[in-house]
Parts: C-alpha cells; structure tokens; sequence
C-alpha cells in the first residue's frame, strides 16, 4: 500500500503502527520520527516566514475569511507518488489542505485512492484513531498493541498522582490574541492531576482577554502555543511577562506544544506524563519532555 499523510499526527501514527515503510509523501511541517526526512513534501506554507503571533493570527483570520488556503498541494507530485490512500483531516482549517480540497484533488487520480479524515476532539477519539488507521491499512494487530501500551502509560500517571492535591491550571494555546486550549488538552490536565479552569474539553481553543486569565486565579500558568516547540514557547511567553505576571500564578511553565499537545498522535502520552512531572515532581520524578519555567 502507498500512502500520502497530509497531517502531521497521522503521519506519527502511520510509522508507531510499523507502517512507515509504507508512506511515500507527507507535508512541510511533518518532523516525526526522524525517517520523515527523507520523504517527498507535498505541500508548503503560503504564509510568509518570520511573522508574530498577531500578525500570524491576522494573516490566518484574512485568508480563511476570504476562503483561501494556508497550505498549497503540489497536485502534480501527489499524482506522480500514485497513493492509495490519503489520510488528512477535517478538524482545523489551520493546521493542514481542506478535506474538500483534497477530495476533489484525489477524484481526479486514476486510479481514485481512498480518502479519510482524523478528526478527534477529544482524548479518547485520539486513540479512535488508531483503529480507523488500523482498519485501513490492514494493521490490526499493531493497533491493539499501541493500544495497549499507551493506556498502560496513561494508568501509571493516573496511579501516581492519586490522592495529590490538584494545581488549577489555565493552558494558553496563543499569546496574541489569547486563546485558552480546548479539545484533548483540558483532558491531559486533568488526567495529570490538575484542574482546568477556563478550557472545556471536546471543545474547540477559546478567545479570552487577559483580564479573564488573571481572574480565573490559577495555581499554574501552561504556555503551549500551537506548533510551536519548548524553546519557541519559552520565548513567546517572555514576551508577555507582564501579562502573565499580573495573573499571579505561583509558576508559568513552557512545554513543547508541537510534540505533545497541539498533535493529536502517540506522543500527546509523552505531552500526559510530561505535564504530571512539571506538576507533580515529587510523584513523577522524570519525564520524556523538558520543563521550561518562565521567569517572571
């Protein structure tokens, strides 16, 4: 089987069910696991490089208003890589080519591939996933086994935070304009042991000012910003030090949001016992992601 991935999450999920041999193509933003290097790029940003947060978030608002695209599909390559199946989503109009685009690209294509959307809201349609991947491919048995070894990890945070007090948290997905984290994430601090106080989980990312920020009182402040990795979380959060300093939250912390939260894949887990260890050292000793605490 040959398969296009046109999301990054999808294209971490194909190679954690042993199928990576089959993935002829993927996008400009998929960077995991490292062999995505080597594949061909079938898509790019039509966004210039080097804007801000706001001036990203403006150019997004403009182009998705007037009903153009963020990403560009090279048709010509994707018609040359000749996939049978083409696995992209539905849930962002953000994060990767419109699934309308795509089906009526791949209609076109003799033979026409087979087209599904991952389109999880929450954690459990996360590991849904998994099974509508298997189910495509033909990869049952790996499936259940990611399966298994994922919830078995989500069990021993669950088990090691156990009867901890909860640190309420408020988990910044975007610093201008601010945007609180919805989806899976208010799930993943919950499950971490801390108690979301402004995101509704299943929901999608929400606009807030800072003042509602500041009156939800939280204990901890989550900088994850959308695609963004630690040390570029870490630095857009010091941007905004007098905003996160009138919050008064007791510590500001920075994750890598493009590894563990803002994709739906396997490693939201790594995101899970990443986030119980910045709140909860003394239960969670170590963690597969660095910790990065804004200084305020």
């Amino acid at each position: 089987m040959r398969i296009v991935s046109l999301v990054p999450h999808a294209t971490e999920l194909l190679f954690a069910l042993g199928l990576g041999d089959s993935v002829v193509g993927v996008t400009h933003e998929c960077d995991y696991p490292p062999a995505t290097a080597e594949l061909p790029r079938i898509t790019r940003d039509v966004l210039p490089a080097g804007l801000s947060a706001a001036e990203i978030d403006a150019a997004v608002r403009e182009r998705t208003e007037k009903g153009d695209a963020i990403y560009a599909l090279d048709e010509d390559l994707l018609a040359d890589l000749a996939p049978d199946l083409i696995v992209t989503q539905e849930l962002c109009p953000v994060c990767a080519v419109s699934y309308d685009e795509v089906k009526e690209v791949a209609q076109k294509l003799d033979p026409c591939p087979e087209v599904i959307a991952l389109d999880p809201k929450t954690f459990g349609e996360t590991m849904g996933d998994i099974r509508t991947l298997a189910q495509a491919t033909d990869s049952r048995d790996a499936a259940l086994d990611l399966v298994t070894r994922q919830r078995a990890r989500v069990d021993r945070v669950r088990l090691a935070v156990r009867g901890a007090k909860r640190r309420s948290v408020v988990a910044i997905e975007w610093f201008d304009p601010v945007f609180v984290a919805g989806h899976w994430t208010p799930q993943l601090i919950e499950l971490a042991g801390g108690s979301d106080l402004l995101g509704f989980a299943g929901e999608h990312s929400e606009q807030l000012p800072w003042e509602a920020v500041a009156a939800a009182q939280p204990d901890v402040v989550l900088c994850i910003p959308c695609g963004y990795d630690g040390p570029r979380a870490l630095a857009e959060a010091e941007q905004f030090t007098e905003d996160l300093r009138r919050v008064g939250a007791a510590e500001t912390i920075a994750l890598d949001a493009a590894a563990y939260f803002s994709r739906p894949g396997p490693r939201l887990v790594d995101g899970l016992e990443t986030l119980a260890h910045a709140l909860h050292p003394e239960r969670v000793p170590e963690a597969p992601g660095r910790v990065h605490r804004v200084m305020l």
